[in-house]
Order: C-alpha cells, then structure tokens, then sequence
C-alpha cells in the first residue's frame, strides 16, 4: 500500500479571485471602521463647545438661574448675581419659576447649564453619534458584541440624561 497524497493544483484564475475577495474583504473591514470611527468624531465636535464650558465654566460668571418665560426653543429669566435677563437654550420646555445652575457667555448671554445634567444634556451628540456607530459596528463590521455594548452604553447615557434634566 502506497500512502501517496496527491495535491491538486488550483488555478490561477482561482487563485486570483482568492486573492481578490480577500482584498474586497479587507476594504469593508478599513471603510466600515474609518465610517464608524467618522460618526463618533463628528459626535464628539458637535458636542465639544458646549460640553466644555459645561465641565468647566473657567472664567464664565457662574450662578443661578431663575426662569421667568419660557418658549418651544429655550426660556428666559434673571441671572444671579448679575440681575441680567439671560436666555437659556433648550428644546425640553421647563416651568417658569424653575432654577437652575447655569455659566453665561457674556458676549452672547446665552447661558450653559452646569452640573451633571447639563454635562449629560451637553453631550447629547456623541451619543446619537455611538447610537448611529453601533449599526455601523454591527451590520458592517459583523461586531455584535461590541455594537450591543457600544448602543447600550449610549441608551443608557441618554435614559440618565432625560431622567436628570427633568
């Protein structure tokens, strides 16, 4: 009995189109992370501005906030302790009569709320932008574990924002 093994030669049309689907492969791979990588940097941007002077007002006068009118785009009120009519934007309607901790940009006077809820709020961004990049990570790069965890981190970060800011 002979034990010969015999290896068949694949072609080199094959080969090639081995080679190529490998290639396509690794170009999902490096677009979908660039894609996912794109969405939470935007996130990050849009958010930046207002998240630092939320985490730390540095020079801006800090101080309360009084509401006295509010509308569907923000309210209005009497900034302590300057006694000057700030405005306050927002899209979640509050109650005149309300108080909050704010910081004022005195060039604008538009005031930024302070405090973990104002952090959280300031934030809302990036994680729409994690929300939108764990599609991404699931669906394009096949990572299921790391998009439940990526989207849950962001779910809960927006259920902890909504729960404090109201």
């Amino acid at each position: 009995m002979s034990t010969t093994t015999r290896t068949a030669r694949r072609s080199v049309a094959r080969r090639a189109g081995e080679s190529a689907f490998g290639v396509l492969l690794l170009a999902r791979y490096l677009f979908m992370g660039l894609l996912a990588l794109l969405i939470v940097t935007a996130g990050a941007l849009a958010s930046w501005d207002t998240a630092r002077d939320a985490m730390s007002p540095g020079d801006l006068p800090q101080g309360s906030l009084t509401l006295s009118a509010c509308a569907d785009d923000g309210c209005t009120g009497v900034f302590e302790p300057s006694g000057a009519t700030v405005r306050l934007v927002q899209p979640i309607g509050r109650e005149p009569g309300d108080t909050l901790d704010v910081a004022v940009h005195q060039d604008t006077g538009e005031a930024i709320r302070t405090g973990l809820p104002g952090v959280l709020y300031s934030w809302l961004p990036l994680m729409g932008a994690l929300l939108l990049a764990a599609i991404v990570i699931g669906g394009g790069l096949r990572m299921y574990r790391t998009a439940t965890g990526t989207g849950a981190a962001a779910l809960l970060a927006l259920g902890l924002t909504f729960a404090l800011w109201i």
